[in-house]
């Protein structure tokens, strides 16, 4: 068996291969990061990684895992090392990162996770636990009925969601007169810092009104806004990754040269000094976090349920198709126009980068895994935009078309499902128990809980329909050609 990345492997890496440039033996946990993944492995943890390289070692991460222990399982042997591999047409680069000094399991220890947050080195809370991890009606307020959430309320000591977990840290920091930790979200949803904030209030309060007031008063929740592709590892990857690295790595992330974070900067507590190695910390994250949603993930979603429906399995497969590259093009068109003119975001330069990471065939960015949680994403990326351009008393085809694509892709993902969401029972029930297609994009909408339904319904519809008698294919040619009736 080939020896496994760990601290005393350090130095029989390969030549090619940096690894950190700081002892991460010595490192102190100021950070807590819940929902350690891939993602956080490829982007926050690469930057505090290029901070502690510097010196200040008292920014090392607490990793937490809210459900499983694979990641824990698959790191611990490895004293938290892992391998960065960035990739594109040119080759593969692999850096070790080492910022990452342990990783809990909450359901195995909830206790542990509760140590770790309310220590005083912890200075900061960040979380990438997806958007539907927060609990919200569709207003944007506290599912109090939510189990997780009822669950949490009724054993505040033993929690197992967020709100949990932050509210009772809190509650405990509070009581032993240790200041609040900054919580700072790293989830794709539009405003993350005041949502995250509003939930955790709301929590609290049903736990007691005054630790309600005090979080709301006294805790920064800062918003932010991230980006970088980071596919699935598979176990080509691993192989691959082993061979260059000249040892065993059980879970390196693969990722593109690119990544952003632009950061609201307010951290009473202290921070990394980030902005060193390219994050933007600035004083409104709105217009980025909004460009980012519509333009990337807008076209992302497009191309995952366009590229499911024609046999495309990854995104650079998917976008080299014409008819998918040309809709996409049309859609990027519709919702640069919603975006902020006095924000200097640059939509044109930001379309040209995506283009060329989207095409990048070194990442195996599968579309079934981009088109997990519509329900979820859909809202920020296709709906919000859509409702802007018809109230502002303009057409939006493509952005119709892209719910559209949603419908299908639900309809035809087979069984087991390439992809799933969060709302999966309500959404096959509105496709299953309907005769008519019209009726089924109207369930289809209304099980998602999509706002103001009615406004787009008939162009959704039209789309929808038009798939039906022509197919995908020649229907995303339509759109890309602008023969729209208006």
């Amino acid at each position: 068996m080939a020896q496994r990345l760990n601290r005393s492997s350090l130095s029989h890496l390969a030549g090619t291969v940096q690894g950190p440039a700081y002892d991460p033996t010595g490192l102190v946990a100021g950070i807590v990061h819940i929902g350690i993944g891939a993602f956080h492995r490829a982007h926050q943890a690469v930057y505090v990684d290029a901070c502690l390289a510097e010196g200040d070692a008292s920014w090392g991460i607490v990793g937490v895992s809210l459900r499983s222990s694979a990641m824990r399982d698959a790191l611990a042997p490895q004293d938290c090392l892992y391998t960065l591999a960035q990739r594109d047409g040119s080759g593969e680069t692999l850096k070790v990162i080492g910022s990452v000094m342990k990783v809990l399991v909450a359901p195995e220890d909830p206790q542990a996770v509760l140590t770790a947050m309310s220590s005083p080195q912890t200075r900061i809370v960040t979380l990438t636990v997806t958007e539907k991890a927060y609990p919200r009606n569709s207003d944007g307020t506290l599912d109090a009925q939510d189990r997780t959430v009822a669950a949490d309320l009724a054993n505040p000591d033993r929690p197992t969601g967020i709100l949990g977990f932050l509210t009772e840290a809190l509650s405990r920091r509070r009581a032993d007169g240790i200041p609040p930790f900054t919580v700072l979200s790293c989830d794709n949803l539009p405003a993350n810092g005041k949502t995250l904030h509003g939930l955790v209030t709301e929590f609290a309060t049903l736990r007691d009104p005054e630790l309600g007031r005090y979080i709301e008063q006294n805790v920064a929740f800062p918003s932010s806004m991230v980006d970088r592709i980071v596919p699935a590892t598979t176990d080509d990857d691993r192989e691959r990754v082993a061979q260059a690295l000249g040892v065993e790595d059980a879970w390196p992330v693969v990722t593109e040269p690119f990544m952003q974070w632009v950061v609201e900067d307010n951290f009473p507590m202290g921070r990394p000094a980030w902005e060193r190695h390219g994050v933007e910390m600035v004083a409104d994250v709105a217009p980025f976090e909004e460009m980012k949603l519509r333009l990337l993930n807008g076209a992302h979603s497009a191309i995952a349920y366009a590229g499911q429906l024609l046999g495309h399995e990854t995104v650079a497969d998917a976008f080299a198709d014409p008819v998918i590259h040309g809709f996409v093009k049309g859609l990027w068109r519709e919702s640069a126009r919603t975006l902020s003119g006095d924000a200097g975001l640059k939509p044109d330069e930001y379309m040209a980068r995506l283009a060329d990471r989207f095409a990048n065939p070194a990442l195996r960015h599968r579309t079934a895994q981009i088109a997990n949680d519509g329900s979820q994403k859909l809202p920020q990326r296709f709906i919000n935009p859509l409702l802007e351009r018809l109230d502002a008393g303009e057409d939006a085809p493509h952005l119709s078309a892209g719910v559209a694509l949603w419908i299908a892709a639900l309809a035809d993902r087979g069984e087991p499902p390439a992809f799933t969401d969060p709302l999966d029972e309500a959404l096959k029930a509105a496709i299953a128990n309907t005769t008519s297609p019209a009726d089924t994009v109207a369930a289809v909408l209304q099980a998602a809980r999509f706002d103001r339904v009615d406004r787009y319904l008939p162009a959704v519809l039209e789309a929808c329909q038009r798939i039906s008698d022509h197919g995908v294919s020649a229907t995303l040619a339509h759109y890309a050609r602008g023969d729209i009736p208006q």
